[in-house]
């Protein structure tokens, strides 16, 4: 999986398409990522004697094939892909070739 946390990526299907949001979770063996403002589920916390009931909005986990690679410079989604420098794995980002990290 080519996505990792706190990248800027743009979801390219589901209800969500169009939108863009930061990886707040990665999760390489499941292939599912989980992103901000993205997949808005509604979760209903019961009472305890602590907290009083309460709906919660939290984002869900979608698949990482549904999302890609936004590079915020160039304004544009864009594939990923690795180079190698001085023996370290470097990922770039295939549309303008620029170093992601």
């Amino acid at each position: 999986m080519k996505i990792k946390k706190d990248d800027t990526v743009i979801v390219l299907a589901g209800k969500d398409k169009g939108k863009t949001g930061k990886v707040l979770k990665a999760m390489p063996k499941e292939n599912k990522v989980i992103v901000e403002g993205v997949n808005i589920q509604t979760k209903h916390q019961k009472q305890t004697q602590k907290a009083a009931a309460e709906i919660k909005h939290q984002e869900g986990p979608i698949d990482a094939s549904n999302v890609m690679f936004y590079d915020t410079k160039a304004k544009k989604p864009s594939r990923v892909g690795y180079k190698f420098e001085d023996g370290k794995k470097i990922r770039v980002a295939k549309a303008t070739g620029a170093e992601i990290d």
